[in-house]
């Protein structure tokens, strides 16, 4: 049986463990974030959300999402 790798990264300042080269729609998607309300930066970099299938996470990146609130 092969053993999958898995890497360190941080989301909004935690630790998590996933997959090498996890792809970053596939990290939202088990975080259960709604892409469509938020903004997703990478190691100081905004990310275009039609790029988050082909984006695939290395170790220690730091990742940003930021939530959007509606108000006044």
């Amino acid at each position: 049986m092969k053993k999958i790798k898995k890497i360190k990264i941080k989301v909004n300042g935690k630790k998590i463990l996933i997959k090498d080269k996890e792809k970053l729609s596939k990290i939202l998607q088990d975080l259960k974030i709604p892409i469509k309300k938020v903004a997703i930066e990478i190691n100081r970099e905004i990310i275009n959300k039609n790029k988050l299938n082909l984006i695939k996470a290395k170790e220690n990146d730091v990742v940003e999402i930021v939530h959007f609130i509606g108000g006044g």
